[in-house]
């Protein structure tokens, strides 16, 4: 997840943010397609087919419908580009490509080898991605339509179409132990091994405590402008835990299906420690669309704490450590500003379908447009992971590791989270704690 500045405004109400933050977007983004699929105007998608010979892979009445989509996704993605200040011209001439890209990911996703070992698109899509990326590397030009958190956001919200409020409030109990039990023990170890045993500065260690423990990227902007962490230190542990997090995505779920571990309470400790959100869907994917669910559930939960743990952080730096750089960021509404709004978009869209849909049509009715909603949330999702993959240079990210304090407060640290978060997600997720009717 990615925090884009509020805009400043000293009188009246300020609705920029509703159409210049990425947030926002996802949530037009996806309200705008569920529309489209209730009203009938999205009525096919295009498939690909099992296959062991590549004539088989694309139908040819396909063709022509993955033409429509591309143009459909570039031109929707590029009004909101424009709309936050962005070269629309420039995300228009390098989407095709990711696109492209994407149906090379659907194609070998599909293959009848893939299929028997289940190895699903977002692995494929991830595997390309890193491909390119690590060896020819992301060309510049390329990069404008490479929005990893956009594209997982919007898929996020349309994944709301499928998970109905009842499961929600389901997963909801068992994940907010996973997500906000561990999460501030983690936080507050971090913080003293790191100032403590390390020697840290008190700012740099917090700032990648709250990466570790949280959601990465957001957490670390986030916190660090809370608490007055210096640039470089914020880039530092965005880079750990972008470096982790593509490790993570990949060893965690065949660690999960290696010793057979059960599958919920795999997705549930998947979703409480991979830092990223994408990263987490990406993950949850690989254990089947349970898994995907509840992990990405469990993360959407843990998202909701960086907003409040920002201001927190700005408090405690405010008046306990006499940061006045912290002063602005040390307000109530900090908690608003923070708040991953797409998290309402998902929730906002299980309740339409669970409350107003449902009844009124019928689940026959119902089942028919959620079969478009979740063939569009699968092409967002397959977009994002090449994203992820076009972005991750792990060559590049690891040599801006400076220093070995960083990095041993991250392992220290992720080590002890990934151990909790374990035990909580068995009690939680295991049919312990919790019987298993979700």
């Amino acid at each position: 997840m990615s925090y884009q500045p509020q805009p400043q405004v000293k009188r009246g109400i300020d609705w920029s943010p509703l159409w210049k933050l990425e947030d926002w977007w996802a949530v037009w983004f996806g309200f705008i397609l569920i529309i489209l699929a209730i009203a009938g105007v999205i009525t096919k998608l295009p498939k690909f087919g099992k296959w062991t010979s590549l004539g088989q892979a694309v139908p040819p009445e396909s063709w022509l419908l993955l033409l429509v989509l591309l143009i459909g996704l570039g031109i929707l993605n590029a009004i909101g580009v424009a709309a936050m200040g962005q070269s629309a011209a420039r995300f228009l001439v390098a989407f095709p490509i990711v696109f492209i890209l994407a149906i090379i990911a659907q194609i070998l996703g599909n293959h009848s080898l893939a299929k028997a070992y289940n190895l699903e698109v977002p692995l494929w899509a991830l595997v390309v991605g890193l491909l390119i990326s690590n060896t020819v590397r992301t060309p510049e030009w390329l990069k404008p339509a490479v929005r990893t958190e956009m594209y997982i956001k919007t898929g996020l919200v349309l994944l709301g179409c499928e998970i109905l409020f009842g499961r929600i409030v389901a997963l909801g109990i068992p994940g907010l132990m996973v997500a906000w039990i561990v999460t501030p023990i983690v936080i507050l170890f971090m913080y003293w091994f790191g100032t403590r045993v390390l020697k840290m500065e008190p700012e740099f260690a917090h700032t990648l405590g709250t990466a570790t423990s949280v959601c990465g990227v957001s957490a670390a902007i986030a916190t660090g402008a809370a608490c007055g962490a210096k640039k470089e230190e914020v880039s530092v542990a965005i880079t750990i835990s972008l470096l982790f997090t593509v490790i993570m995505l990949v060893v965690m779920p065949a660690f999960v299906v290696a010793v057979g571990m059960d599958t919920d309470v795999g997705a549930a400790w998947i979703g409480g420690t991979i830092d990223s959100t994408g990263a987490v869907v990406a993950a949850g994917a690989l254990l089947g669309q349970r898994g995907m669910e509840i992990a990405s559930v469990v993360k959407m939960i843990q998202n909701v704490l960086i907003g409040v743990v920002a201001f927190l952080t700005a408090v405690v730096w405010v008046y306990r450590k006499g940061k006045t750089e912290s002063a602005e960021a040390a307000r109530a509404k900090e908690i608003w500003v923070r708040f991953p709004k797409f998290v309402l978009g998902f929730v906002a869209a299980s309740l339409l379908f669970s409350f107003i849909l449902i009844p009124d049509m019928g689940e026959e009715a119902v089942n028919g447009i959620t079969k478009i909603t979740s063939g569009l949330r699968g092409w967002f999702f397959a977009l994002a992971f090449i994203s992820i993959g076009l972005d991750s240079n792990l060559r590049d990210l690891a040599r801006q590791i400076s220093g070995g304090k960083p990095l041993v407060q991250y392992v220290v640290g992720q080590s002890l989270n990934l151990v909790l978060t374990l035990l909580v997600a068995w009690l939680a997720f295991g049919g312990i704690l919790f019987p298993k009717t979700f």
